[in-house]
């Protein structure tokens, strides 16, 4: 049975309950708390301005998203409501900016729309107007860093893997016009804890979100690729309730 969220089990809220290969991801214990960060991933190698970290009132992390307006960001639907979000730094308890969280839109595919109560000064990631087979993608996140679940420590930093969009072919139980296939594989890919966060494409100075992270095709992280939500699919939209022309 394949991976239904990549959601960090243990820096969840503690109501949140998810099917993982036909298991709970509440935990049993919650004590010691599984790691955050991808698997195969290096240390983020930049400092992104619009990278949020999904938080409890205590600080707890559960999910990734995207700063995509002064008042809004993208995450997977599943992550549910934060009650707040830390934005622009590597490191998801210090720096960077901390915003409450006032609502929630769900748009479609696992992909829905945070609003701050108020605004953030970070600069926003611009929406791709598209995502084409084969471009080369960036994810990043906190996920776990090992394929099994509550496998280690939780690390801080944030991390970041370079890999590509695959055709949907690849991807078993894709929704292909609303969602995208990114490669993994290999002891590569995003694990719990990345849900929600963002694929980019571009560079330094230049990236645009393209997808945010929703889930596996596996019953282990890391060992095929993985389903996004395709964040351009739904950019007319986003920028009509954020306001934007970006």
């Amino acid at each position: 049975m394949r991976m239904k969220t990549l959601l960090a089990s243990a820096l969840a809220a503690p109501a949140a309950v998810v099917a993982f290969a036909g298991t709970s991801l509440a935990q049993e214990n919650p004590t010691p708390p599984p790691t955050p960060m991808i698997v195969g991933g290096v240390p983020a190698t930049e400092t992104y301005s619009w990278m949020a970290s999904l938080q409890s009132s205590s600080g707890s992390h559960s999910c990734g998203g995207t700063l995509v307006g002064p008042r809004h960001v993208v995450t997977a639907s599943h992550c549910g409501t934060p009650y707040q979000v830390r934005i622009g730094t590597t490191n998801r308890t210090s720096g960077g900016e901390v915003r409450r969280v006032s609502g929630r839109q769900t748009l479609g595919a696992d992909v829905a729309l945070l609003t701050l109560s108020t605004a953030s000064t970070r600069t926003p990631a611009p929406i791709a107007t598209s995502a084409p087979v084969g471009s080369s993608t960036r994810i990043i996140g906190w996920g776990q860093t090992c394929s099994t679940r509550g496998c280690g420590s939780a690390p801080v930093g944030l991390r970041q893997l370079d890999t590509s969009i695959l055709a949907d072919s690849r991807c078993s139980g894709i929704s292909g016009a609303s969602e995208l296939c990114i490669n993994g594989g290999g002891g590569r890919g995003a694990c719990y804890g990345d849900s929600g966060g963002p694929a980019v494409i571009g560079g330094p100075g230049s990236w645009q979100l393209v997808g945010a992270t929703s889930r596996g095709t596996a019953g282990t992280c890391a060992i095929s690729p993985a389903i996004y939500g395709d964040v351009t699919y739904f950019r007319a939209t986003i920028l009509r309730i954020i306001g934007g022309g970006r």
